[in-house]
């Protein structure tokens, strides 16, 4: 690969944006109620940052600044936001920005919880800690006993004034009085761990749930419990209570189901089966509103309403990503504004660059839709489709039908998907033929037109399809394309050619049309991968040597070669830094803006902005013992300002402005710098002058105002004033004064004795056109010139033309001269001598010329016309 040398490690291509597509892990979640806009807001944790949705609409409204690790817990108040990272935690205002810090735990924190103008952390050494918010001071710290007491829950109960109430995973509870440091009660517990605490909609009454799966409902005034419910899908992992007037409490579970539970009956009323694909991280009702508010470590956020007659609650709201690690992304359509995602969760997804509302799910594939419908989505999971492997799609023909084709890991028919619609196609594209169970599909590819599916399989065979009708449309080779499993195939963009990669080691070219072989290529390698750049016609091959190939597929020959990998290549890019986690999928956005990538055990899809569209960026080949950086993977928030390190700012091969030469090369004809101005009108002004020749004679004003006197010329300078030393000064006039040459003239008659007119050429340079004409009439002797001048002059643009320098300039100040002593060159000898030679001169530079234009125009032609 290649990209900028120097001193820098990190890209010279690409800058950490922001992630796509997080929006939950297993960090249970805040609601907060903003009094200010009378609406609730819910706080999601997603890594190093946190999201904070408006549940009226489930809109992004803010993303936190990255904290420097992994949040490990979070809390919140009615004007704060409290997360914590390793055994520091801090809190945020505004959602945003963090304001307070506080450091004192030695072990992580996995415990917080608001208390007032203070707020408790307990660590894993059940170390708790209250600490005054603004001066950010201990007020009080409590240690514990791990094997007797290792605190697991926190609660601070309704109406009792500066007490806690903790939980262990031994079982037994305490009551503290923190103002007074006091342990004013012990609870025995229920003889197993405790997992979560919540307070009742009544007051003195506690829900408690165990890692047992039980519930207890216990009045912690006196010690009594009032009611016991039991979940058979383990430890309870987070508990809420109903407060618009319906007895119900809800309860979590790791299985992803949630129990309702009727506090008056006291029995189940309901169980919301698969609320989540993981566990139950947090749930909460809204007040007074039939709102359930959910999330889990399947990077999922649900709202769910209540409003049906048998209290089962129905989904409302969600934004939802993968909940695996992603299998392949592909930019979808020409606009660079969404990207199409496979995971190993089975799903197919779409996420926008722009905004998150245009985010959207294609769903599940599914092997029969009808009978899912029939017998209900309990049946749904064994009917689905395994995780996509690959995929090909084209917006061509996406209203008229399927623009998506995938095939799945160990299936041999590939599914179609439709964008538009955001569902599973109409088909499932396979050759009727086959039976055996060991043959899949490998490599799938979709014209640009969108019309056919071509569709390579393990047992080397390539079929087309047409995507409208599911027919197969032909197979290219006689019994099968290759010998080896089909590892690539591509079509190129005027379905003209087919090319399909072997795992034999052959790359091959076929007629799309009448599916006959045209040219075979033999690799070094088995191939692993292939992709195809359709506008360029440029081909990657990454092989299982590690290896990458670069191939023209209009001339079929390698142009470039890459190597330095030491593992697997999952995708190409042209360029190399370092990263913490393995990427598994890079796609560039057709627009250029932006790269996004997927990486093992990452949820998300990471953005990467491209510099060179915003600055100069050198690609210069990397030297044998570059070792690359490792540069963090960006987060939810976009990045704008960025603290440049030591490294960056220090200056780098790449980042020296590069000074072009006056001349690049002596063979070559170069222009000036000058503007148009100062030698295109030479010629016309005499018209020039007359066209702006005033009407009417200048009036003079009343007043003069006073005007420092300056010296005529492009370059506005001031007179300076004439030093009268001599008292005495002779009133008699020089004549020779008026008779004094012109800088020009006198640099002109310098030449001709040491053959040098660097000095003469860039006085005329300085000159405007005015200027340039006034000088070379001057050269006549009827003006105060000479021949030996005029002479001098036609050499001067003979060193100009025999350099190929300023070409531009002699041609307009040769056509000048002529133009004004054209009349007097005939009767002079030496002035005809001169001419003669520069005319061969100026001929002989014009053939070379058009020559070269020829060349190039002929060059031009065939590029345009090459691939009709």
């Amino acid at each position: 690969m290649e990209r900028g040398a120097g001193d820098r490690t990190a890209s010279a291509l690409f800058a950490g944006f922001r992630a796509l597509g997080l929006f939950s892990n297993d960090i249970p979640h805040v609601v907060r109620f903003s009094a200010l806009k009378r609406r609730f807001f819910v706080t999601t944790c997603v890594g190093k940052s946190f999201h904070t949705y408006d549940v009226q609409k489930l809109s992004l409204v803010a993303v936190s600044n990255s904290l420097p690790q992994d949040i490990c817990c979070m809390a919140a108040d009615g004007r704060l936001v409290f997360a914590a990272y390793g055994n520091v935690f801090s809190a945020f205002a505004r959602n945003k920005e963090v304001v307070h810090t506080f450091k004192g735990h030695k072990a992580e924190i996995h415990l917080l919880q608001p208390f007032g103008d203070h707020v408790i952390s307990v660590d894993t050494d059940s170390v708790l800690i209250i600490w005054h918010i603004y001066s950010e001071e201990e007020y009080l710290q409590l240690s514990f006993d791990k094997s007797v007491f290792k605190i697991s829950a926190i609660l601070h109960p309704s109406t009792y004034l500066n007490k806690i109430l903790l939980g262990s995973e031994q079982g037994s509870l305490q009551l503290w009085n923190v103002k007074s440091n006091k342990l004013l009660y012990t609870f025995a517990g229920w003889k197993t761990g405790v997992t979560a605490l919540q307070q009742a909609p009544a007051v003195d009454v506690v829900a408690v749930g165990l890692m047992s799966g039980q519930v207890i409902i216990h009045n912690i005034k006196f010690d009594e419990t009032l009611m016991k419910f039991r979940q058979d899908w383990g430890p309870i992992t987070s508990i809420s209570f109903r407060t618009d007037g319906h007895p119900v409490m809800a309860a979590g579970s790791p299985c992803g189901h949630i129990g309702l539970w009727d506090l008056e009956d006291k029995k189940l009323i309901n169980q919301m089966r698969n609320a989540h694909s993981t566990a139950i991280a947090g749930l909460t009702f809204l007040h007074r509103e039939p709102l359930l508010v959910t999330n889990g470590a399947d990077n999922a956020l649900r709202i769910w309403i209540f409003d049906g007659p048998t209290g089962e609650g129905r989904l409302l709201r969600f934004r939802m990503g993968h909940s695996a690690p992603l299998t392949k992304i592909r930019y979808y359509g020409q606009n660079g504004q969404q990207i199409l995602s496979a995971s190993q969760d089975g799903t197919l997804q779409s996420f926008s660059t722009i905004h998150e509302k245009f985010n959207k799910s294609l769903g599940h594939g599914l092997i029969n839709k009808k009978r899912v419908k029939r017998k209900g989505l309990q049946n749904a999971m064994t009917v689905r489709l395994p995780p996509i492997t690959e995929f090909a799609a084209e917006e061509a023909r996406e209203s008229d039908w399927d623009g998506i084709i995938a095939c799945h890991q160990g299936k041999l028919s590939c599914s179609t998907w439709n964008y538009q619609r955001s569902t599973i196609g109409a088909y499932f594209l396979k050759p009727k033929e086959l039976k055996k169970d060991d043959i899949t599909a490998t490599a799938v590819d979709i014209t640009s037109c969108g019309n056919f599916a071509v569709i390579g399989l393990s047992s080397g065979t390539i079929d087309v399809y047409n995507m409208q009708s599911g027919i197969h449309r032909g197979s290219f080779g006689k019994d099968q394309a290759h010998k080896g499993s089909i590892r690539g195939v591509a079509v190129d963009g005027l379905n003209q050619l087919t090319i399909s990669a072997g795992s034999e080691g052959l790359l091959k070219f076929w007629n799309f049309k009448n599916k006959i072989l045209i040219h075979s290529v033999s690799l070094d390698s088995s191939p692993n991968m292939m992709l195809l750049h359709r506008d360029s016609g440029i081909l990657g091959l990454a092989l299982d040597d590690f290896s990458i190939s670069v191939l023209d597929i209009e001339t079929r020959k390698i142009v470039r070669e890459f190597s330095g990998h030491q593992g697997q290549i999952n995708d190409m890019l042209i360029d190399s830094f370092l990263l913490d986690s393995a990427p598994l999928n890079v796609t560039m956005s057709p627009t250029g803006d932006f790269l996004a990538t997927s990486h093992v055990d990452h949820l998300g899809i990471y953005l990467w902005s491209n510099i060179s569209l915003y600055s100069v960026v050198s690609l210069r080949p990397l030297p044998t013992d570059y070792v690359p950086s490792v540069v963090m993977l960006p987060g939810t928030c976009q990045t704008q300002d960025i603290e440049l390190s030591e490294e960056t700012t220090e200056p780098s091969d790449e980042m020296i402005a590069y000074d072009s030469p006056e001349q690049l090369n002596e063979q070559l004809v170069t222009l000036s710098l000058l503007p148009e101005s100062r030698w295109k009108n030479l010629l016309n002004l005499d018209v020039i002058k007359k066209k702006n020749k005033p009407k009417e004679p200048p009036k003079v004003p009343k007043s003069a105002p006073f005007f420092i006197p300056t010296v005529p010329g492009l370059v506005p300078r001031y007179a300076t004033p004439e030093q009268n030393n001599d008292p005495q000064q002779s009133k008699v006039v020089n004549l020779g004064i008026l008779a004094q040459k012109s800088d020009f003239c006198l640099k002109l008659e310098e030449g001709l004795v040491n053959n040098k007119y660097e000095a003469a050429l860039s006085l005329l340079k300085e000159l405007g056109p005015s200027g340039i004409e006034t000088e070379l009439r001057s050269l006549s002797p009827d003006c105060g010139g000479s021949i030996e001048v005029m002479k001098s002059f036609l050499k001067m643009i003979e060193m100009m033309l025999d350099r190929k320098r300023d070409f531009e300039l002699a041609q307009a100040y040769l056509a000048l001269f002529l133009k004004l002593h054209l009349k007097m060159l005939p009767s002079e000898p030496v002035l005809l001598e001169e001419v003669t030679k520069l005319s061969s001169q100026l001929e002989e530079t014009w053939i070379h010329l058009q020559s070269l234009f020829n060349q190039s125009m002929c060059v031009l032609n065939y590029i345009k016309s090459a691939l009709l």
